[in-house]
């Protein structure tokens, strides 16, 4: 047998033995390409004819619907998630998105373990999710948790030859005493929704213009609030610590004071309150920190406007501690103003230069900061040990002008030889 017979025999049987595993490598990448809802038993021993694998928040959708009597067999089941958590799953009968969803809400007792299914009539973007009626009629509602999974069951009564609906799924965290926290504004939790046609199983992904103006909202929020809170007013700051301290920037320094702080503040109203309070329509008003913080930081820069006109005069007795208040408001304000920034970047999650472009530009403010400070240390903070010396000084000289005094008013009326004749004595009794 020639030698290259012999390399042709050796591939062949190569290819031979090695045929199983790509037969193998080829079924395990069909069944990864099969819904993964297939393959799912639940543990109630309920079957569906249709299901369908949901584009977000790791969850599933399985129905039955019967077209002639509009009778909807339906199971939602959300996995990877927390027993602390609450799941929601909705039709819109009128219109896309969420004012109007007749939704499905379960969750679990925290205290008890027992899972807990109602209906919820969503009329209201400050929605709390409380029990109440649908549209339709609903019946079998049950919930279950198992392995990291929660699943809702239900079945509901659609008016007959309905065959496409709009339909919205979501999550959020369960808070204390049992209460439906609100769930995320940003990234997935914003795509959940899609057209579902009950007979073919075809799911279309919609997007709510509502949302999507909410996304533009929301970035005009962060970045209008960015720049008049976390870059104008520490910058406004800086003028009147470190120009100040110039005679040649006199006044030059307050009017760069006054129009980087009322810029940012006229900014922050317009654009970041403005928005905020849109996003409050739209979405509900949200107790969180970050709001709260957002509303603190508005009351204090009134305030400090209110302040303006509030200035005693440089030679005023009360000028002192107008200056104190003034100074600790303003210092308290950007302290604020900039951690509430990185808290709006952890809600909006923009892209990571975002956050490291602030990063760099509050960095190099801080180092600016530091810098003067050690220029301007002695002329800032010399006066006070030099002043601490002088009275020293004068402590010291008004000590020795007592001893004087004293030592006068005990010997001034005596002569020199007198003086002598008390010391003759004194030596002469010891």
């Amino acid at each position: 047998m020639s030698l290259s017979s012999r390399a042709i025999l050796v591939v062949m049987c190569f290819l031979f033995l090695s045929s199983p595993l790509f037969t193998s490598a080829t079924t395990t990448t069909d069944q990864t390409l099969q819904p993964q809802c297939e393959s799912h038993i639940f543990n109630n021993g309920k079957y569906y004819r249709s299901c369908k694998d949901l584009s977000v928040l790791d969850s599933f959708q399985h129905f039955s619907y019967a077209r002639e009597t509009g009778v909807l067999d339906v199971a939602y089941r959300h996995a990877n998630l927390e027993s602390s958590s609450w799941i929601a799953w909705a039709i819109n009968p009128t219109k896309k998105g969420m004012l109007g969803a007749q939704a499905l809400v379960a969750y679990r007792n925290s205290t008890s373990g027992v899972m807990r299914a109602y209906t919820s009539n969503i009329n209201s973007y400050a929605t709390m999710l409380h029990e109440s009626p649908l549209s339709f009629r609903v019946t079998q509602v049950s919930a279950e948790y198992l392995d990291g999974e929660m699943a809702i069951f239900a079945t509901m009564v659609l008016p007959p030859n309905t065959t496409v609906v709009n339909h919205l799924w979501q999550d959020g965290p369960l808070k204390e005493g049992d209460r439906l926290g609100m769930h995320a504004m940003s990234g997935d939790h914003l795509k959940s929704m899609s057209t579902l046609d009950l007979l073919s199983g075809q799911v279309t992904e919609t997007k709510s213009s509502v949302n999507g103006n909410m996304l533009l909202v929301k970035r005009i929020h962060g970045l209008v609030n960015t720049v008049s809170w976390g870059i104008l007013m520490p910058i406004g700051v800086m003028a009147a610590r470190y120009m100040k301290t110039y005679e040649t920037l006199d006044p030059t320094w307050f009017y760069v004071h006054v129009v980087c702080q009322l810029t940012g503040y006229l900014a922050g109203l317009l654009g970041g309150l403005g928005t905020a309070i849109y996003m409050a329509r739209h979405t509900g008003m949200r107790s969180t920190a970050h709001t709260v913080i957002g509303i603190l930081i508005f009351c204090l820069g009134f305030l400090q406007i209110l302040a303006l006109k509030a200035r005693p005069g440089k030679d005023h007795k009360y000028r002192t501690y107008w200056n104190w208040y003034h100074h600790t408001m303003g210092y308290v304000v950007v302290v604020l103003s900039v951690y509430n920034i990185y808290k709006g970047f952890v809600i909006l999650q923009p892209g990571s230069g975002w956050k490291i472009a602030y990063t760099a530009i509050i960095c190099a403010i801080g180092a600016f900061a530091i810098v003067m400070e050690i220029l301007q240390f002695k002329k800032r903070w010399g006066g006070l040990f030099v002043k601490k010396s002088e009275d020293l000084q004068e402590a010291n000289q008004s000590a020795s002008k007592k001893e004087i005094l004293k030592f006068m008013n005990r010997w001034g009326d005596k002569t020199p030889e007198d003086l002598e004749a008390n010391q003759s004595a004194s030596t002469e009794v010891v």
